[in-house]
């Protein structure tokens, strides 16, 4: 499911600047305390990787960036989508339920839930990213430490390495290795890099709009759960253009 929330302050939403750990534990105190614990600690498991198969997008509305913060001017709009219904299901029961919200001290409230349909998704779709896609690998270096490296969409290892994430998001979540061709990527444009620091870690992603050819079921995947590494931390969300 993927639903986008409306939000509504009598005030400006000052937020840190980067804010995605803010949206993320704001997420994980709206479901059940249960499912919260679940994701957070356990997550869907294939072999050692865990994902919490959710993701969401950047907020939009009108803002300003003043210094290490960043300021909105309500109302603004955050879409999450998952393919764990009842994680969408219990956000959306909680927040019509709370009259009264908070957001880093803002007080806000929930002004409208759109549920969305599900796209018509084909073995090629174009799609453009709401949040930025993030493909990395943790490399050894000649000293012994361990170095991470991001990836850009130019690089053929950026399309390989989403494709194994994305079969093993797949095993993980359905139980079962998934029968499908290797994914295609297809850069359309030019895509830009964001920096964005999460909990003191510096994190690289790509926004644009890219042309993906493989089959359905993943994609379709992809769709609800995020397309590359760093779903749930609020990368990798995308919209099926027409």
């Amino acid at each position: 499911m993927r639903l986008t929330l409306v939000l509504n302050s009598q005030d400006d939403i000052v937020l840190p600047l980067h804010y995605n750990y803010t949206i993320q534990s704001f997420l994980y105190r709206h479901v059940s305390p249960e499912l919260g614990k679940f994701l957070h600690d356990f997550g869907f498991t294939v072999g050692k990787r865990r994902f919490k198969m959710f993701t969401f997008s950047r907020l939009n509305g009108k803002y300003r960036i003043l210094g290490d913060k960043i300021k909105f001017y309500p109302p603004v709009s955050l879409t999450i989508s998952s393919p764990l219904d009842r994680f969408i299901s219990e956000l959306g029961n909680t927040l019509v339920r709370e009259n009264k919200l908070e957001l880093v001290k803002n007080k806000i409230y929930v002004e409208s839930i759109i549920v969305h349909s599900e796209p018509e998704i084909k073995d090629e779709i174009k799609i453009k990213m709401l949040s930025p896609v993030v493909v990395y690998s943790t490399l050894a270096t000649p000293d012994g430490k361990k170095k991470t490296y991001y990836y850009s969409p130019y690089e053929r290892e950026f399309v390989d390495l989403i494709d194994k994430n994305l079969r093993k998001k797949y095993e993980a979540f359905y139980k079962k290795k998934p029968r499908a061709r290797k994914l295609k990527l297809k850069i359309k444009g030019k895509p830009k890099e964001k920096v964005i620091i999460y909990r003191g870690t510096i994190i690289k992603g790509w926004m644009g709009i890219f042309v993906l050819n493989g089959n359905r079921k993943l994609l379709k995947l992809s769709y609800y759960s995020g397309l590359g590494s760093k779903n749930s931390q609020g990368f990798g969300m995308f919209e099926v253009m027409e």
